[in-house]
This record gives C-alpha cells, sequence and structure tokens, in this order.
C-alpha cells in the first residue's frame, strides 16, 4: 500500500476528527519490536473482510485502527461496530470519525445476524459509537441486534462493549440487560486522573456505577472492563483502578498498550514493558478477577471467545461445580 503524502494525511484527518485539527503534533514514537505485528495478507483475512463488505457493516478493527485486524480476521472473527461509524464524542486517544451521526438503520440488526451466521462465530462481540443524539442511546437498537442473533444462531454466546448511556434514564441499561448477552463490556480507559484529557465526554464514577448496576439488574450476568496504559498513569493508579472494578464485582479486565492513531491524538507517555504486563496481570488475579489479560497488543475483544470459555470456567471452578 503506497503511503499518502503528508499533505493530504493531515487533511484527511482534519476531516476525521474536526475536533482535533487545531492540536499541536505530538511526536510518535518509535515502536519497541514487542508490539509490532505483520501486515495481514492472509485467505481468511479477505473471506472475513468480503463478509463484512457484503452485509455493509462496520467493524471497530478498522475504524479504531486495531493492531490485531490480521490476525483475527484470519479466524474469521470480527467485532462488529453498530449505529454509524461516526461517533458523537471525541476523546483524544479514539481514531472513529467525530461528527453527526446518520440515523439508525433498521435492518442492519438483520444484517448482523447474517454475517455471524455466515462467519460461523460461536462468540461475537458487538459494540457501537457514543450516540448522545438518541435518548436511549441507541440501547433499544443494542437489544435489537442482540435478538437477531440468537434468532439465526442460537448457539453462538454474545459480548456487548456499549457506551456509558451517560445523557439517558436508568432505562437504557435495563434495555440492554433485559436482553441478555452473555457478558456486558463497557471499558473505563484509563485512570480517572486522565479523564479530562483522555475521554472528556465521560465520567469515571458513571461509568464504574454503570458496571455495578449491571450486576444489580442481573447477578448472572459476566461483566467486563478494560483500560489502556501508557497514556501518562503510574502504577498505583492502576491497582486503584482494578480496586475499583472488583469492588464494583467487575470479573474481567483487560489492560493493553496505548498506541496512537495520528499526530494529532494523545501522546504516548511510554511502551509498558511485557514484565510490567506480567505484574498487572498477577496483581489483578490477586484482587479476584476471574480472568485478566494484560498484554502489550491485548484489547477489549482480542481472543474474546476463547476467554469467555476460560471466565466460564473460573466462575464454575470458584463455585466449585467444575
Amino acid at each position: 500500500m503506497t503511503e499518502q503524502p503528508p499533505a493530504l494525511r493531515a487533511l484527511a484527518e482534519r476531516a476525521r476528527h474536526p475536533e482535533k485539527a487545531h492540536r499541536p503534533d505530538q511526536a510518535q514514537p518509535k515502536k519497541p519490536d514487542w508490539i509490532r505485528v505483520k501486515a495481514p495478507t492472509s485467505q481468511g483475512y479477505k473471506d472475513t473482510r468480503d463478509i463484512l463488505r457484503e452485509n455493509k457493516l462496520s467493524t471497530v478493527c478498522e475504524e479504531a485502527g486495531c493492531p490485531n485486524v490480521g490476525e483475527c480476521w484470519s479466524q474469521g472473527h470480527a467485532t462488529m461496530m453498530i449505529m454509524g461509524e461516526i461517533c458523537t464524542r471525541g476523546c483524544s486517544f479514539c481514531n472513529v470519525i467525530t461528527g453527526k451521526p446518520k440515523a439508525l438503520d433498521p435492518f442492519e440488526p438483520g444484517r448482523v445476524a447474517h454475517a455471524v451466521q455466515k462467519l460461523g462465530l460461536k462468540h461475537v462481540v458487538i459494540t457501537s459509537v457514543d450516540r448522545d443524539d438518541l435518548d436511549d442511546g441507541g440501547a433499544e437498537h443494542f437489544a435489537q441486534v442482540i435478538r437477531a442473533i440468537r434468532h439465526r444462531s442460537p448457539g453462538s454466546t454474545i459480548e456487548v462493549l456499549t457506551p456509558d448511556f451517560l445523557k439517558c434514564g436508568p432505562e437504557a441499561l435495563e434495555i440492554v440487560v433485559e436482553a441478555r448477552p452473555d457478558v456486558f463490556n463497557h471499558n473505563l480507559e484509563t485512570v480517572p486522573g486522565l479523564y479530562p484529557t483522555v475521554r472528556p465526554g465521560a465520567r469515571y464514577f458513571h461509568s464504574l456505577r454503570l458496571l455495578q448496576r449491571v450486576k444489580e439488574l442481573d447477578p448472572a450476568m459476566f461483566t467486563k472492563s478494560g483500560i489502556m496504559v501508557g497514556l501518562g498513569e503510574d502504577r498505583q493508579g492502576v491497582l486503584q483502578v482494578m480496586d475499583d472494578m472488583r469492588a464494583a464485582d467487575v470479573d474481567f479486565m483487560t489492560i493493553g498498550q496505548y498506541l496512537q492513531p495520528t499526530p494529532k491524538h494523545h501522546r504516548v507517555d511510554r511502551f509498558v514493558t511485557p514484565e510490567e504486563f506480567k505484574g498487572y496481570e498477577k496483581s489483578a488475579f490477586g484482587k479476584g478477577f476471574l480472568m485478566v489479560s494484560a498484554t502489550p497488543l491485548t484489547r477489549s475483544s482480542y481472543h474474546a471467545g476463547d476467554d469467555f470459555a476460560q471466565l466460564r470456567e473460573a466462575r464454575l471452578n470458584k463455585l466449585g461445580r467444575a
């Protein structure tokens, strides 16, 4: 693939992220060897891409520039991003387009369900952009997608990665939980002290409370949340987030390295070493999480199917029924 000239690349970035256009460029440090991935070339990757294109579906894999897209798509695993590809928020770490979204597509739930069936997914992850323009934040659309997948692929397990429903009433969360996904995921993304610069449109304790309420509504539902490191946090801040998650009865925590999408995005403070990730993993298990994924390339839905199987087994072991 031919790289765009700097002037064209800058123009594309301004169109994609108008809220970041005025920001000075942030230097992008060279990636260490442990963060490098191969370009996607496999037939499995191409087959997955074709199925997604045929069904006119967006994926967070592409929109957020996930480094694992080649590996995941080669195995037929893709994280569907519903409700369009334009987000109403402008988080400084995120590469998803910011702007005014289009109306919801009533046929999207059926297309998602068809793609899940065609890909033969045993575990599917559904995420979305933030839709602060909708009264329910898109909760009913999430529920429709869950029901459509259940109808077409009753044997598949479903994981949702939702927005925070910050500007909605409490019934928005209830709508999603009542649709009975197998895993409810909502990412805290970073430590609370970095929210004003990293996630300015969100509120840390609101997101934490959202996860806690899921357990109150359905104690049997698995909950999951994740953060990025390398944004400027310190170890003590990460350990405090772990404690906060456990106080909210979160079952599964993910920790991955932040990678800067463009020079206009939040800078990479540092690259956290694999040894440090191992330390975070050990600490998280020690605090009582049923499942922890902490590696430089960990993302919310990376190896989600295998992780869900381990999560379920860990609960059974804890209950003494394995």
